[in-house]
Order: structure tokens, then sequence, then C-alpha cells
């Protein structure tokens, strides 16, 4: 094949110059304008030693396992969003149902799904999507759900060694919530006018968790930041309790 491909070189090489030949190119190197120097990065102050710890705990890789919810086979669709809220809220009922709980208004709106007319109309848990996330095949769930200050929470769900497991979790204050091909984008509102944040969110097999592998702001073009309460943003947005 190797000679094949050699042989068909050699026949068209020599067309290839004969055309060159009849347009009056002159075949002489042409510059491509000036290139400017490669400069590798200077690291700065060597002499302060490299940090031993990381500066903010941000909990990537925690994860947390369902109490109490299963499915026939591990299909992940027929597992009922709402009783998968009701398992988080149990865990964490300081975060949920104390009296200063943060999220004390998302618990007592989870009494209403299921409820039809206005009641069911208020239950905070949105519709589920599903997708392979961690490419093993098997669809996976995205969950949303509606928290107070127009904050939404975003939940991601596999099933490991049996066994429903939450490998995601952010609570802030959204633009919108993607799936790119097994990844979950979130847009997020930035003080600053004209830009914004975007996280994108991978799965990680050494981890087994869904981590925030890309972070940064991006400009969006002249627009103002919504009215109403500062965005708040979680640091990485942990999966564990305190990035609720």
């Amino acid at each position: 094949m190797i000679h094949n491909r050699l042989a068909r070189a050699a026949l068209v090489l020599p067309v290839a110059a004969l055309l060159l030949a009849g347009c009056g190119d002159p075949g002489d190197l042409r510059g491509a304008g000036p290139t400017s120097t490669a400069v590798g990065p200077t690291r700065l102050w060597p002499e302060v030693p490299p940090a031993a710890s990381p500066a903010v705990d941000y909990g990537e890789a925690d994860t947390e396992t369902v109490k109490g919810v299963t499915a026939p086979g591990d299909d992940i669709h027929k597992v009922d969003p709402v009783d998968v809220m009701r398992a988080e809220i149990a865990a964490f009922p300081d975060l949920y149902t104390d009296d200063k709980a943060r999220y004390r208004e998302t618990a007592q709106r989870i009494k209403e799904c299921g409820k039809k007319g206005e009641p069911g109309r208020k239950c905070p848990v949105l519709r589920a999507y599903y997708r392979d996330l961690t490419g093993d095949g098997r669809d996976d769930m995205v969950l949303g759900v509606r928290m107070p200050e127009n904050q939404l929470g975003v939940r991601t769900y596999t099933f490991i060694d049996h066994k429903l497991i939450e490998v995601m979790a952010t609570t802030d204050a959204t633009l919108s919530v993607e799936i790119a091909g097994r990844d979950v984008i979130i847009r997020q509102p930035s003080k600053l006018a004209g830009y914004e944040y975007r996280t994108v969110w991978s799965w990680d097999r050494r981890q087994k968790a869904m981590l925030a592998a890309k972070d940064e702001i991006l400009r969006v073009g002249a627009t103002t930041p919504p009215t109403g309460s500062a965005p708040t943003r979680t640091p990485s947005a942990s999966p564990s309790a305190s990035g609720r």
C-alpha cells in the first residue's frame, strides 16, 4: 500500500509543477510576516516553598450514598426523583429542617410534590434528565431543584455497586444548565457586566465522581448583571453538604 501511494505521488508532482509554471509563479519562498518569539513561563517568587495542603478544601470528589432508594436492575429511570430529594433532606436535617436552616422552604415545598392542582405546581423538584455521563453504557440522572433566593440545585446520580450514589451536587444562582457529550455545563451570572461564569463538570474514573474540570469566567457581551440579590458561588461547587 505504501508503494502505491508513492507511485501516485510521483505522477502527481510533475503535473502540479507544470500547472504552477503555466501560472507564472516563480516558486520562490515567501515570508509569512514577523513571528513572535516563543517565551516560556517565568516562575515568580521561587524562594516561596510550595504549599503542602490545598488552600481551600473544595471537596470535589465527595460523594454521598442515597439511603433507602433503589431500583430494579439498577435502572435509574425507575428511580423517583422526589424520593431522592426526600432522602437528601433526611440526610442533612440541619441544612433543610431546622428553624434556621438555609433551605427549610425547599423541605416544606417537597411535601406538595405529587399533589394535583396548585399545590403540585409548588413542588420544587424539576424534570429529571438522563444521559450516560460515566461512560459505562448506562444512563445517569441529572436532577434540578428550585432553591430559595432564585438559586438552583443541580444533582447527578449513578448506580455504583448496586447503590445509588450522588456524584455531583451544587447550588448556585444559575443562568442555564446544559449537557454536552458527557459533560454537565452550568452557566452562572457574574457581578461584572458582560461576563458570566461557566463550570464544566466531567466524570473522573479514578475518583468515581463528577469533578469541576473547568471553571472560568467568560465575556458574553455588554450586558448588565441581574438585579436582586448578588449571585452566590460555592467554591468549585463542592458536592459535600457545604456545597449544597
